[in-house]
């Protein structure tokens, strides 16, 4: 059996910090397993939170030297959990950090420098998964579908529920993926205008009451009528869903069980194209109980809530996954989810 450790870093859109996760994969007869050796978060400081969020305003000059700013604390961080664990990944695949995503201008930035990345961590860096399928004239996103394929095929379909809520599933011979709605990153901007960096368990949402104009409104924005391939960003969030939200002058409990509700519709309404199956739910947005119970009353597939690790890390794991068919040369981005001309292995290897 061929086996590869690798180190997965991923950094959402909802700010939450830096997920770091040592993974290990074998191939044996033409298939891989994986094991997550070890895994943490970096919570971000308020310093680093304000930095990240106010990225999409800064100036050519700035944006670059927060691209290698970012690039070295990521370095430092992995450095400084290899010491930690103890363990020995052959390089880092870091995700980075998004700041525009605009595929449709071919346009994606994730920030992060991998050089300088490399620098610091003092180990071999793979980073910018992105940019080879947009392009390619692909929307760059989802790219955990190629991981979900390989290492969750005994799941019907894998809902991701982070910033963003994205989904993939087998359909015939392709592998099919779409980005459904904002997740986190909406509830978490809801709950910071009630002094909360989140909504633990969804328990404002669930004593909220949903606000049915805005329900309406939100579940007739264009682009869930929008064919696949289709993809979302901070950019899409801040222009089409929040001024929906902001011209609703009501209790952020209303808002947030509002929210959580359009969330839930907007999944089911992706998952059940899909006869009745397994849905394997992770990402950070599982440990919320009222959005679970919500997806759960509206779809019709028994949901799948794995061990904690996985659900926090599954992100982390399956970009060093990605990082390993990029060193193998194997594509890592799918045409059939992303639109692009072709099936293609992203990323740029540093060191």
């Amino acid at each position: 059996m061929e086996q590869i450790t690798a180190l997965g870093m991923m950094s959402g859109t909802s700010l939450d910090g830096l997920d770091i996760a040592c993974c290990r994969f074998g191939l044996a007869e033409a298939r891989w397993d994986y094991e997550i050796l070890c895994a943490e978060t970096i919570h971000y400081s308020d310093h680093w939170r304000r930095r990240l969020d106010r990225a999409p305003q800064l100036n050519g000059f700035d944006l670059t030297a927060l691209d290698a700013d970012f690039g070295r604390y990521a370095g430092e961080e992995a450095a400084a959990f290899i010491r930690r664990n103890n363990c020995r990944p052959l390089f880092v695949a870091s995700h980075g950090h998004t700041v525009f995503h605009q595929p449709e201008q071919g346009l994606t930035l994730q920030i992060g420098h991998g050089a300088h990345l490399a620098a610091a961590a003092g180990i071999r860096v793979i980073n910018d998964f992105r940019s080879l399928d947009v392009a390619l004239g692909g929307q760059g996103a989802p790219l955990v579908p190629a991981g979900d394929a390989l290492l969750f095929e005994q799941y019907g379909l894998c809902l991701n529920l982070g910033g963003f809520a994205n989904i993939s599933y087998q359909l015939g011979d392709h592998r099919l993926a779409s980005d459904i709605s904002p997740a986190n990153m909406a509830l978490n901007f809801l709950a910071r205008r009630a002094g909360k960096l989140y909504d633990k368990d969804g328990a404002m949402a669930a004593v909220g009451a949903i606000i049915h104009p805005l329900l309406e409104q939100l579940d007739a924005l264009p682009f869930y009528q929008q064919p696949t391939p289709k993809s979302l960003g901070r950019e899409w969030f801040e222009s089409q869903m929040l001024p929906l939200i902001e011209a609703h002058h009501a209790a952020p409990a209303d808002l947030l069980c509002t929210l959580t509700e359009h969330i839930a519709r907007q999944v089911a309404a992706v998952a059940d194209v899909v006869p009745s199956s397994t849905l394997l739910a992770t990402g950070g947005g599982t440990h919320n109980h009222f959005l679970i119970q919500r997806i759960g009353h509206h779809t019709r597939h028994e949901i799948i809530i794995p061990e904690p690790l996985l659900i926090d890390y599954k992100e982390a794991l399956v970009f060093a996954f990605l990082g390993v068919l990029r060193l193998r040369g194997k594509n890592n981005c799918l045409a059939s989810v992303t639109g692009a001309r072709t099936d293609n292995s992203g990323g740029s290897i540093w060191g």
